[in-house]
């Protein structure tokens, strides 16, 4: 089968490698029709992971069921189902409390948690930037969707990862009707989190970026844009909101942070978070942070630590939740949002491409080209 395979940094090719099949009893083989460029496919295709030359990306998968293992019971083949790209059990600890972003099953090291489709250090499972792949634990992880699975496709797609995920970095933040809310970055995952806080009722959510294309679409779903080339976004917060802070502030950025002239600078959005949100305010963190990045200009973020100015966030006694998303704590909700009316979360797509075009596809989102806000492949020509 042919899939988007990893070279080497800033290198991808199409080739064909080995088809993905039933390998388990409660596997399940779904036909890719619709896979997601995300923004931490990015870093690995930058080579600052550990992502390793050979393997496939893809984690934002959505697809037809054409094969289930003998002990699959709910999901049947022709179904439509996103995946999320979590991969877990749903029977260790972790999944049992809901934290299916740390599963201890699909993980092979035993000192790590969590297992992802083509994710560096979270498993050996192939991407499903491809024409099929295979869904471990298929009653657990697919996520069947109704009548309307392929009008409204680009919608679901998005629930593989980026709408739950910005709805998560919302609820680790605390966001409540009425609130003020800074998101610093409008990437997709940024944008996502500031259409979550609307759809939350937030009464005045602000967009940090120096992008033109993702600032007109902060102001498209009603989110103020705030462009940090051109103003102190920390003094336009406290502007906004009468000298207190933002309520509550999301950190979609994560540890390739950099300033408008593109030097990185790690620390940079979480310290500004902190000035930015008042005492007592709430910050959810889901930009990638990681235990080491040796590729990083920065001496103390090759050790995976940042300059972070915890005595202010701990006199201001602001609360902080971080880390990947658990994706199936949402989806069915959101799923159910976009089946409704209530949410159409593929305002953010601005290019849809065959599999053969994805090399052109990750050299123009990895460009931050005007325009390309998020790109969705269809390996099955849908």
């Amino acid at each position: 089968m042919k899939a988007v395979v990893y070279k080497g940094p800033n290198d991808v090719s199409v080739e064909e490698i080995p088809d993905a099949k039933i390998e388990h009893p409660a596997d399940v083989l779904v036909r890719i029709t619709s896979a997601n460029i995300c923004g931490s496919d990015l870093h690995m295709y930058e080579g600052r992971t550990s992502f390793e030359p050979g393997r496939s990306f893809g984690h934002e998968n959505l697809g037809e069921v054409v094969e289930v293992g003998p002990a699959v019971s709910k999901v049947k083949v022709g179904e439509r189902v996103v995946l999320p790209f979590n991969i877990a059990c749903g029977f260790c600890k972790n999944c049992e409390r809901g934290f299916t972003n740390y599963c201890l099953t699909m993980q092979p090291e035993p000192k790590l948690a969590g297992a992802a489709y083509g994710f560096a250090d979270m498993g050996p499972y192939q991407g499903g930037q491809a024409e099929y792949l295979r869904v471990p634990y298929g009653d657990f992880n697919c996520l069947r969707l109704g009548e309307d699975a392929v009008e409204k496709e680009l919608d679901y797609v998005m629930l593989a990862d980026i709408f739950p995920t910005g709805w998560h970095a919302t609820e680790m933040a605390g966001v409540y009707p009425g609130d003020s809310v800074v998101i610093y970055g409008g990437g997709p995952v940024g944008l996502m989190a500031a259409y979550s806080a609307i759809i939350k009722g937030a009464g005045k959510v602000m967009v940090v970026d120096r992008h033109q294309d993702r600032l007109k679409l902060a102001e498209q779903i009603g989110a103020i844009a705030v462009n940090d080339a051109e103003v102190d976004p920390v003094e336009f917060v406290k502007d906004q909101t009468m000298g207190f802070g933002a309520d509550r502030g999301c950190e979609c950025v994560g540890y390739q942070a950099h300033d408008p002239e593109g030097n990185e600078h790690p620390n940079q959005t979480l310290n500004r978070l902190v000035d930015s949100v008042r005492f007592v305010g709430g910050i959810g963190v889901v930009g990638v942070f990681l235990p080491q990045d040796p590729g990083s200009p920065d001496e103390l973020e090759k050790q995976g630590q940042i300059a972070f100015d915890y005595g202010n966030y701990w006199f201001k006694g602001q609360t902080m939740g971080s880390g990947q998303c658990p994706v199936k704590k949402y989806n069915r909700a959101l799923r159910d949002l976009v089946a409704g009316g209530k949410a159409s979360p593929s305002f953010i797509v601005s290019h849809e491409l065959s599999l053969d075009d994805a090399p052109t596809g990750y050299k123009n989102f990895d460009s931050r080209e005007d325009g390309w806000t998020k790109v969705v492949l269809h390996p099955a020509g849908a």
